[in-house]
């Protein structure tokens, strides 16, 4: 088997003139988290969204745990593994946190009846608790709807859903922009948890802090094309922010960005 659990190569988008992404050959192992950073409009959110669906793309090719793929839309990329959070987080306010996680795959009860079928909720707030112990999640009461819930419970309850429907690769798309330091800390926490049960993980970040501290290498978009591929080990702040910039461009690429 594959040490290489996802890969792009040519992973290109266009918007009529607009090139907003070029040639991504990107590379992911099992257990493996990588940040991909870049300054607004670098390319590193259309990328997500050609991996998982959201958008189809130009050319290129996708291959994940070991098979090339082409998906309709997030549904098909949650089906085969691949989890996101997104920035806008994809919860529905009105319900509880069950529902939130189920939502577009509830687990249903005698099946044998065709259209007669009833949900089986006891079964996903089993499921639901499951996938929040082992993130290390704390929500006081599941029951609650989302609207009532703060910004850092939310994204948590986002980040659940990684685990209740054991994903391959999680996705996680500037996961604590809007949140505080506590907030903030406590998805930290979830994603070491998620590094020490061996999950994949990429990690779309502007926090260089929180960069360093969590992932293993780091991706640097800009204008579209990838310009950098580090160790974590083998770079600083400075040097990110130099291949961000454009006033370094590593040999690998040149000609490129």
């Amino acid at each position: 088997m594959s040490d290489i659990i996802l890969e792009t190569k040519g992973l290109t988008k266009h918007y009529g003139g607009v090139h907003a992404l070029e040639d991504a050959d990107f590379t992911l192992k099992h257990g493996e988290h990588v940040a991909i950073m870049g300054d607004n409009g670098a390319g590193k959110s259309t990328f997500v969204r050609q991996i998982t669906g959201v958008e189809q793309r130009t050319r290129g090719t996708v291959t994940f745990n070991g098979e090339e793929v082409s998906f309709a839309g997030p549904l098909d990329a949650r089906e085969a593994g691949i989890e996101t959070v997104f920035q806008t987080l994809a919860l529905a306010d009105d319900l509880n946190v069950p529902d939130n996680l189920f939502l577009g795959r509830e687990k249903t009860m005698w099946n044998w009846l065709g259209p007669f079928r009833r949900l089986d909720y006891k079964s996903m707030r089993e499921d639901t608790m499951a996938g929040l112990v082992k993130t290390g999640v704390k929500i006081p009461n599941i029951r609650n709807t989302i609207a009532n819930m703060s910004g850092g419970q939310r994204q948590c309850v986002a980040i659940a859903r990684t685990a209740t429907f054991a994903s391959k690769l999680t996705i996680m798309d500037e996961p604590t922009a809007a949140l505080g330091v506590q907030e903030t800390a406590q998805v930290e926490n979830i994603i070491r948890t998620l590094k020490d049960q061996g999950e994949s993980l990429i990690l779309v970040s502007h926090n260089m802090r929180q960069v360093f501290d969590l992932v293993d290498r780091i991706i640097v978009f800009r204008r579209g094309r990838i310009v950098a591929n580090l160790n974590k080990e083998d770079t600083d702040g400075q040097d990110v922010v130099a291949y961000i910039t454009g006033a370094k461009t590593g040999a690998e690429y040149e000609g490129a960005a």
